[in-house]
């Protein structure tokens, strides 16, 4: 036992065969096997031997070094995680060097982003070597900052583009995989942040963003917001953040927030004397049968005040028909909007793509036979068309009132001409660059790269 050397609860380690200069690890003698974080794993055969191929990202809240490395397979285990799920983890056997003493340990791969340490180090390594002192860390060896950086200095990259959040929630939608492709066909980096494991703190000395497992989101020159609905409240927030951490957001937590309010929104079109089919709210269902005579009867449209894509939008076919969809709703407090049907439209609008006080892009989309609502994830059928200069004033004023840089402007022709019907704050990329073949996706970095005066 007086040959035992105390080790503390965190411990710097190296590993020269796997090319990681330093690695910060959990000692936990609780854990019988060490593990190392480690992605994109792949199985290799040298000779009569499997190899596994990894990459490690060996530095906390840093994911931009990314390591690659490689060691022989010696073992497949089922391992129980913290949380209690049982999965299988491959092992592997490597030499590892904590201050003087370098041994051959055994290592499982797995995913540790969600934890605290890239490594922990568990009591098969430091059986008959250690004793751990919980109390105390860095007993075998301790690294500064400096000394840190200037053993990952070879691995960072050379900054050429701009660094770029894409703040959403699914990075297989088509609008996101554009996206990333553009920024990366112009040179930038991006990254998928998904909104929810976004997290903050609020602090006037040192406030942060961090993201699933403590990593602080910094040194992000942009964000482009793309925030569903059901995640609205809290999207903005982390964008207001980013702004607040001098951070460039496409699109403006206000902007959004105004955007999603089809109340608020509708009343600063009025102010700016924006043409809107005729509109009514109310709260009490004693005005009902008014509000329905108020926006020229029946047929009209009811619509939820947070509706988005065509949801929460009904069409009453009569007055009776019209006053029980509106009192269901108000009996259960959901406050809506009753608006005028614009027959004469025959299931027709606009969608103009605008970024940057600019249309760059038009198409009609025509609902389907015996529906009113022409959205295309809703069988709406869409074709190029060229707009009026009436209509385009239209959707540029209409986005200047919400103070949008990119937004889809929907609009409906009528008898009185161009009405405004909703604007869009995340617009769907799809069915618009396949209507119309523009790259939209490009535009939207184009107009990120003039904000920000990067060549």
């Amino acid at each position: 036992m007086e040959d035992l050397k105390i080790i503390g609860s965190e411990e710097w380690c190296v590993f020269k065969e796997l090319g990681v200069p330093a690695i910060k690890a959990r000692v936990d003698s609780g854990a019988k096997t060490s593990s190392i974080q480690a992605t994109n794993l792949k199985i290799v055969n040298k000779g009569a031997q499997e190899w596994v191929k990894f990459e490690v990202n060996p530095l906390q809240e840093n994911r931009s070094i990314a390591l690659n490395c490689e060691a022989r397979l010696i073992d497949r285990r089922m391992v129980k995680s913290s949380s209690g799920i049982s999965e299988e983890r491959l092992v592997v056997r490597t030499p590892v060097t904590l201050g003087e003493n370098t041994f051959d340990i055994e290592l499982t791969l797995a995913n540790r982003d969600t934890m605290e340490f890239r490594m922990l180090l568990g009591r098969e390594a430091l059986t008959d070597r250690y004793i751990v002192n919980p109390a105390v860390n860095y007993q075998i060896q301790e690294f500064s900052e400096d000394e840190i950086t200037e053993k990952y200095k070879p691995y960072y990259k050379e900054k050429t583009g701009l660094k770029i959040g894409l703040l959403a929630s699914n990075p297989n939608l088509y609008s996101n995989k554009r996206l990333m492709e553009a920024a990366e066909a112009r040179g930038h980096e991006i990254v998928f942040l998904n909104v929810e494991q976004a997290y903050m703190k609020l602090d006037a000395h040192s406030p942060e963003i961090r993201y699933r497992g403590g990593n602080i989101l910094r040194d992000f020159d942009a964000v482009i917001p793309r925030i569903k609905p059901a995640v609205t409240f809290y999207g903005c927030a982390v964008i207001r953040q980013f702004n607040n951490l001098g951070v460039y957001c496409q699109n403006s937590a206000e902007s959004i927030t105004q955007s999603r309010d089809k109340l608020f929104a509708s009343q600063l079109f009025s102010k700016n004397d924006i043409h809107i089919p005729i509109t009514g709210f109310a709260k009490s269902p004693m005005d009902t049968k008014d509000l329905i005579k108020m926006v020229n009867g029946a047929p009209l449209i009811i619509k939820l005040l947070e509706s988005t894509q065509g949801k929460g939008v009904v069409l009453a076919e009569t007055n009776k028909a019209a006053e029980s969809v509106i009192n269901a709703f108000k009996s259960v407090n959901t406050n809506i909007l009753v608006q005028e049907f614009i027959k004469e439209a025959n299931g027709q609008d606009i969608r103009c793509f605008v970024v940057n006080g600019k249309v760059v892009a038009s198409m009609q989309r025509q609902a389907e036979k015996g529906e009113f609502r022409a959205n295309i994830h809703q069988g709406g059928k869409a074709s190029m068309i060229k707009i009026t200069q009436e209509e385009k004033k239209l959707a540029l004023k209409a986005t200047k009132a919400l103070n949008l840089a990119v937004a889809g402007v929907d609009i409906i022709r009528s008898n009185k001409g161009p009405l405004l019907l909703e604007v869009n704050s995340s617009p769907g990329l799809e069915g618009i660059e396949n209507a119309t073949g523009k790259d939209i996706a490009n535009e939207m970095i184009k107009d990120i790269e003039r904000k920000l005066k990067f060549s």
